[in-house]
């Protein structure tokens, strides 16, 4: 897929690495549909870009009626549905056995439903539109692109909710593949490392520091701009196809 030719949903596609993925994107032709909650950020976001070259709808992705509705909104938009990349998800973050009390159930349901069934709803939601597309290149019809975490491997203390819905997107990415190829669309995951987002921005200096040392080669965060181009080159690669692809650095988690 050229991408002058995408034409992409980008799931939390307002900040932090979605929005590093939009941005280039757009540089290269393309036009986006950016699915977040957040319509200040949003607006914002849109303006940068360019309405011609991008819009916005506010979005739950664990909504299935919404994301079926805004799906088809942006197909409309975009004139077209090749691309949806997952990038919309929250952390999670807690104990299973906390100081006070054990983890809410609803903190890890809710963590699973963004993380994972988000990116399903998502994903099914854009397939059901690309099976119609007209087949390209090796019959391509469309591509997704979703994302997990090296968590999903090496999960540590404080993440048994964050790992299995990164651990999920991970499982459900070859079985996505193998039933997706008799209509031409291709599934692949991205499992990033520890990379500048606004998260680690509002960490403090050492903190960040140690998060750099803790990475073998090169030791520093991964660059947002770095995600957004292995995104473009799944997009471009047709050989690509159900597999989950670490870009760490190398880096393993310790257990804490």
């Amino acid at each position: 897929m050229q991408l002058s030719a995408t034409r992409a949903i980008v799931t939390g596609g307002v900040s932090g690495l979605g929005f590093a993925v939009a941005q280039h994107l757009v540089a290269n032709g393309a036009k986006v549909a950016l699915f977040d909650v957040n319509e200040e950020k949003g607006a914002a976001a849109v303006a940068q870009l360019g309405a011609g070259n991008a819009t916005f709808f506010k979005t739950d992705v664990s909504d299935e009626a919404s994301v079926v509705a805004n799906v088809a909104a942006a197909k409309e938009f975009l004139g077209g549905l090749n691309a949806a990349i997952n990038c919309a998800g929250i952390l999670g973050a807690g104990r299973v056995l906390g100081k006070e009390a054990p983890m809410p159930l609803s903190l890890f349901s809710t963590t699973v439903m963004v993380n994972l069934v988000g990116s399903f709803n998502v994903a099914k939601a854009a397939a059901n539109l690309m099976q119609h597309n007209d087949a390209g290149v090796d019959g391509e019809r469309g591509v997704i692109v979703n994302t997990a975490s090296v968590a999903a491997y090496e999960g540590q203390i404080g993440q048994a909710a964050y790992s299995a819905s990164k651990g999920g997107v991970v499982a459900m990415t070859l079985p996505m593949a193998r039933e997706l190829s008799r209509f031409g669309i291709r599934v692949m995951t991205i499992a990033p490392g520890i990379f500048w987002t606004p998260m680690v921005d509002g960490m403090p200096e050492n903190v960040q520091q140690s998060l750099a040392a803790s990475i073998p080669f090169p030791s520093r965060l991964g660059k947002p701009e770095e995600f957004a181009d292995l995104v473009a080159y799944i997009l471009g690669n047709t050989y690509l196809n159900g597999e989950t692809i670490r870009l760490d650095g190398a880096t393993r988690l310790a257990p804490k």
